[in-house]
């Protein structure tokens, strides 16, 4: 056979297996790292007085990226596809899920790059490798939520990952942060290792990464196989569940938070969170619905064990201690995350598992905007008063009424309670989530677990209407963007409680 026409025999394969990529589906976690690498080269070229550009380059780079959410509204699109006949799944979907989670990820990095102006210019922290770290991991969650195979799904978690220990270090010279990124890089590797051999099992059993795939040959593969099967989805949640601070995953939280700067704290905080969140979502609706047996009873296992744990700890945190503050939120966000797998444990005991993970993106919503509110105003006395202790918001709002308030409308959303209506909507979501599942011994324990954070809540509120114990006030001088950062988030605090039921009907359309 000649040349042309073994050519013109292998063009109708070729064409099969030609992949056309969706370029508006993937813009933005491909632009989001288009700009890190953008913001990494013209450090080079810029004179160090020059080096705040940096900042609102990236400020304006989120900002472009969010919008180029608004044409995949209403659309579900796919790329990166397999050939027709193996069933056309797809590595990368852009559905209702990503787009809502891509707003939460991209949303938090912006709030957090509005809060780290002022401290990479007062910490001295090397600019440009920081705007790149957290563009680079920005791009990793974006990504996250679109993904669709296991090998995607992994990588994904792992450049949102690998940033962020760099960025918890960047305060070169202190001992505290280096010992942080080392406690987080080392527990988080040992957590991915766990995951690939999981992964691997899964692939073992049903011989394809897919995740729509994996759920459509479960339940046909070996009986002999059942017990891999079920080690390897255990497994596999295991680095998810340490992204989600999930106890018993949870002890780098404290110390890698009170190491970090603050904006990176907060930054963990959200979209770290929502990075395992989203993948333990993934995962068990998609890929693992016929094994609900098995994941529902132990991320629900999770769920109480998590917000005991981080609750109890908030509890214990001593006013006095040095980064009381800090820690408080951290064992706090311990806390939430349990609430937040509850709907998620939920999932398996429903028929309708996307209303289910409805209900913990709203929660995500609403967590993101005020827990973020909340370190801002932390990074705003800790500029005064370093060392971070609880008492040091003391009369907070003898000298700045505004941010006063501010805080103690976060902390009251993060407690349920009026006027954080958001917070209270969002915490009967998920209790309604849990009781209409039949978890009942889950909505006690989280019931139970919801007192027990009220007083840790309140008592902080309430410090900060105090009059000063040694008659000291902080200085009025406030940087803008800080206050800017805490404005945002009150503002859309606000705004989600002035209309809490659409958080549902916009976080439930077109899941999956």
């Amino acid at each position: 056979m000649t040349a042309p026409a073994m050519a013109a025999l292998a063009q109708p394969a070729l064409a099969a297996q030609a992949q056309s990529v969706d370029w508006l589906a993937i813009t933005p976690p491909t632009l989001t790292a288009v700009l890190a690498l953008a913001v990494l080269v013209a450090d080079l070229f810029l004179p160090e007085r020059r080096k705040p550009l940096l900042g609102v380059i990236t400020l304006a780079g989120l900002a472009a990226a969010l919008l180029t959410l608004l044409p995949l509204i209403g659309e579900d699109r796919a790329t990166f596809c397999v050939a027709a006949d193996a069933g056309g799944a797809c590595s990368y979907t852009a559905d209702g899920f990503t787009l809502v989670v891509q707003l939460l990820v991209l949303g938090g990095a912006l709030l957090t790059a509005l809060l780290s102006l002022a401290t990479v210019r007062d910490d001295r922290l090397p600019a440009g490798e920081y705007w790149f770290l957290l563009l680079a991991s920005a791009a990793g969650a974006a990504l996250l939520p679109a993904s669709r195979d296991l090998a995607t799904l992994v990588i994904a978690l792992e450049v949102a990952s690998l940033p962020a220990f760099a960025l918890v270090g960047l305060r070169r010279g202190e001992r505290r942060s280096s010992e942080a990124a080392l406690k987080f890089f080392l527990s988080s590797v040992a957590a991915t290792a766990v995951t690939l051999l999981g992964v691997s099992f899964v692939y073992a059993v049903t011989g394809t990464l897919h995740l729509t795939e994996i759920a459509a040959r479960l339940p046909e593969a070996d009986p002999a196989l059942h017990t891999l099967a079920r080690a390897g989805i255990a497994l596999t949640l295991v680095g998810f569940a340490f992204k989600t601070a999930a106890a018993p995953f949870h002890f780098w939280v404290p110390d890698t938070y009170t190491g970090a700067p603050v904006p990176v704290a907060g930054y963990l905080s959200v979209v770290g969170k929502t990075a395992g969140l989203t993948g333990i979502a993934l995962v068990t609706v998609l890929a693992f619905p016929s094994y609900g047996d098995l994941w529902g009873p132990l991320l629900a296992v999770l769920a109480a064990v998590t917000m005991t744990a981080g609750n109890t700890a908030a509890l214990r945190q001593r006013p006095g201690r040095r980064h009381s503050a800090v820690r408080l939120l951290a064992w706090s966000s311990v806390g939430q995350a349990g609430y937040l797998l509850v709907p998620l444990a939920a999932a398996a005991y429903t028929g309708t598992p996307d209303e289910a993970v409805g209900a913990t993106l709203a929660y995500a919503l609403m967590y993101a905007a005020v827990n973020l509110g909340a370190f801002a105003v932390v990074a705003l006395v800790a500029r005064t008063r370093p060392a971070g202790r609880l008492t040091d918001h003391r009369a907070l709002y003898a000298t700045h009424p505004a941010h006063a308030l501010a805080l103690a409308f976060f902390l009251l959303c993060l407690a349920g309670l009026p006027p954080g209506v958001v917070g209270l909507f969002a915490k009967v979501a998920v209790f309604s989530a849990a009781v209409d599942a039949g978890l009942g011994w889950l909505a006690v324990v989280m019931a139970l677990n919801v007192v027990v954070a009220l007083v840790y809540y309140l008592r902080w509120t309430a410090l900060l209407f105090r009059p000063a114990a040694d008659g000291a006030a902080l200085p009025r001088a406030v940087p803008r963007p800080l206050t800017a950062a805490v404005a945002v988030a009150a503002l859309i605090g606000a705004a989600l409680s002035g209309a809490p039921q659409l958080i549902l009907r916009f976080t439930a359309t077109g899941l999956f």
